[in-house]
């Protein structure tokens, strides 16, 4: 079963600590994948300062199975689930992932890594190069890599000066 059919969707936890059913937003990516506003709700009710929650890991699953079907991804499939990711494992007020969402968790974070590996063959922009490699960093357990990757490339720079004093 898909996790758009599933109705614990509609008692899911967002990124603000509420209710938040993922469903209408993920229905409407699938049919307007590059639509900025679609995205943007996705980004504002899964992430919170942080915070993540169930509606966060089941959507990750919708996001990646609708990215297959596009070449190259929107750099903002990798983006939102490398930050969900990232929430997941390094605040503990985050929950775990549900056990009835977790096996299709671990499929989509295969899904999104091989799209990710694609992507970076063929992609210039640097959105998708610093998400893509988040991604391949995350799926390979190199966490504070994925965390780097996240960055801009001046927040780099300004890290390398502070810890290279050049």
């Amino acid at each position: 079963m898909s996790i758009l059919e599933d109705k614990r969707c509609s008692n899911l936890i967002g990124g603000y600590k509420t209710i938040y059913d993922p469903r209408p937003a993920l229905r409407a990516l699938a049919l307007q994948y590059g639509n900025k506003s679609i995205w943007d709700e996705l980004w504002n009710e899964l992430h919170h300062q942080g915070d993540v929650g169930d509606a966060s890991y089941a959507a990750v699953v919708e996001i990646a199975r609708i990215s297959e079907g596009h070449a190259p991804a929107y750099w903002g499939a990798f983006g939102l689930a490398s930050t969900i990711e990232e929430a997941r494992l390094v605040d503990g007020r985050n929950p775990p992932i549900p056990d009835w969402i977790e096996p299709h968790y671990k499929i989509a974070w295969q899904t999104l890594f091989q799209l990710a590996l694609r992507d970076l063959a063929v992609s210039a922009d640097d959105e998708t190069i610093n998400c893509a490699l988040a991604v391949v960093a995350l799926h390979r357990g190199r966490f504070n890599l994925g965390r780097m990757a996240m960055c801009t490339e001046d927040e780099r720079a300004e890290m390398l000066r502070d810890y290279f004093g050049r």
